[in-house]
């Protein structure tokens, strides 16, 4: 998930540091990906060959490293968001942008925990993701409810909440790789006035 990274510091790095730091959110992405969000951050400083202590100037916490290792799949999927945000059927671009939503929460096992469990808490270091994807999403989902498509009383962190808690359920049976789809349709049918209102 490019917002800034709060970790990284304002002013620019010296070339080794910057080496240092490509190296290690390399190294990140692959350990996340192959061992979910929950690797070990010295086997990480390890690969990148660095000292814990380097990763730690760069990185202070795992959800610091987290939130710099999602600045691309972020960016995407804000500027898809902004892409919907035209679309002629408003509930259909909102629908859309939540698949994507629970795709790349499900692309690292423990992902759609973090996520959920700093959804509301400011002072995270995944913030930065938090924040920008649920202004994103709050735009999507008030040009649905004005349509008449969506019921006015959702509000965009039930929706947030919801997309993450049904990647964890996919994280969670992954020999049932349809039942994200399912439950998001299941979702979906709450989310509308009626049949009739699909946006």
């Amino acid at each position: 998930m490019a917002m800034s990274t709060a970790q990284t510091p304002a002013r620019p790095m010296r070339a080794d540091a910057r080496r240092n730091y490509d190296r290690l959110l390399s190294e990140a992405r692959t350990a996340f990906a192959d061992h979910g969000t929950d690797a070990s951050l010295e086997d990480i400083a390890r690969r990148a060959g660095v000292g814990i202590g380097t990763l730690y100037r760069h990185f202070p916490s795992r959800h610091a490293l987290m939130n710099a290792v999602f600045q691309e799949a972020l960016t995407s999927l804000i500027s898809r968001a902004h892409e919907l945000a035209g679309v002629e059927r408003p509930c259909a671009g909102l629908v859309e942008w939540l698949g994507a939503l629970i795709s790349h929460a499900g692309e690292y096992r423990g992902l759609a925990q973090a996520l959920m469990s700093t959804s509301r808490d400011e002072t995270s270091a995944l913030s930065p993701c938090n924040v920008p994807l649920r202004e994103a999403g709050a735009a999507l989902l008030t040009r649905a409810q004005e349509s008449g498509a969506v019921r006015a009383d959702v509000s965009i962190d039930d929706l947030m909440q919801l997309t993450n808690a049904i990647a964890l359920a996919a994280e969670q049976t992954p020999d049932d790789p349809e039942l994200a789809g399912r439950l998001l349709t299941l979702t979906l049918q709450g989310l509308k006035r009626s049949a009739a209102g699909s946006g």
